[in-house]
């Protein structure tokens, strides 16, 4: 069973400061701010929210299909997604553009300056759900069984959520940093043509204050409302009753930049396998947190098996992957 993926592929450019920039900036000046921060190391992840759940899901053994968009300058990422054989055949190149790129620098204080470039994700409209339907209609590994919608281009977001209604595909949404984009009438149009909706516990503030209703009366417009509060785990609201999904304790914190698509990636699986919420949810607290033992989005490489045995020691019962 395949689930379709709409959201951002980017690349993540990460730079350490080894000073403060408290130390660097004169507030007295910030009128005419003009810095430079000597960046020592750097690196670059592949990241980007569609790239990163589909990472996940395709750990655990699910069959992802990425429709994004990507930039001219996109050839190591797609050899990327061929070794994992990911499906990437939806995967829309824009060559006149770059590739969606955060440029993040962190201070010793862990503090972040971060510049972010849409460039073709600002074209991810022009990418069909339709087109998906159609080609894996006739694939021998099946059709798109669920959806979930990314943050992306503003455009995208809004049609490639009314074109998987339209499709009778159920799917999640999931706003993250894009909620800002849409106002009160808007998001709750979304949510209304959603199966399920996903949120951390400030977007989900954001989006009470935005709708003007509280999280148990977005909740009452969905099959499921999922909310993660980072350390302290996640609530599921469904079928009227809220359900606390524990945290699994990191065996150390690295790097938290991905965490909240790990739990995604969980959370389609568990859908893809008709899991109830409790184990569903479980799951995606433990891809959270074996994520954030790892630097940067991608760099977990535990196998199936791996993860079983980890989920048994976190909760004390088992269940097959």
């Amino acid at each position: 069973m395949a689930s379709l993926i709409c959201g951002s592929i980017a690349y993540d450019t990460i730079m350490n400061f080894e000073g403060k920039f408290a130390d660097q900036i004169l507030p007295e000046q910030i009128h005419i701010l003009n810095v430079a921060f000597l960046v020592p190391t750097m690196r670059r992840e592949f990241g980007g929210c569609a790239g990163n759940i589909a990472y996940n899901l395709k750990l655990l053994g699910g069959d992802p299909i990425i429709m994004a968009t990507v930039g001219g300058d996109a050839a190591p990422y797609m050899d990327r997604l061929s070794k994992l054989k990911i499906d990437a055949s939806h995967i829309r190149q824009i060559d006149q553009a770059f590739t969606a790129q955060a440029m993040i620098t962190t201070d010793q204080a862990n503090n972040q300056i971060t510049a972010f470039h849409p460039g073709a994700m600002g074209e991810s409209h022009l990418n069909q759900v339709s087109e998906v339907v159609a080609e894996r209609s006739n694939n021998a590994k099946g059709a798109a069984k669920f959806g979930i919608v990314a943050p992306d281009g503003r455009q995208g977001m809004w049609e490639h959520c009314h074109q998987l209604a339209e499709a009778g595909i159920p799917f999640v949404f999931d706003p993250g940093q894009g909620l800002p984009m849409f106002n009160g009438p808007e998001l709750l149009e979304l949510v209304d043509i959603a199966s399920y909706l996903a949120v951390n516990d400030y977007e989900g503030e954001m989006l009470s204050q935005r709708t003007g209703l509280s999280l148990a009366k977005v909740a009452e417009r969905v099959k499921a409302l999922i909310v993660t509060k980072g350390a302290e785990g996640a609530d599921i609201y469904s079928d009227g009753k809220c359900i606390a999904i524990p945290p699994v304790p990191a065996a150390k914190v690295i790097d938290p930049t991905g965490c909240g698509d790990a739990f995604r990636g969980g959370l389609l699986f568990g859908l893809e396998n008709d899991m109830d919420w409790e184990i569903t949810g479980r799951l995606a607290s433990l891809m959270g947190s074996i994520k954030i033992t790892h630097q940067g989005p991608q760099n977990h490489q535990l196998s199936k098996d791996q993860i079983a045995d980890q989920f048994k020691s976190a909760f004390g019962f088992s269940f097959s992957l």
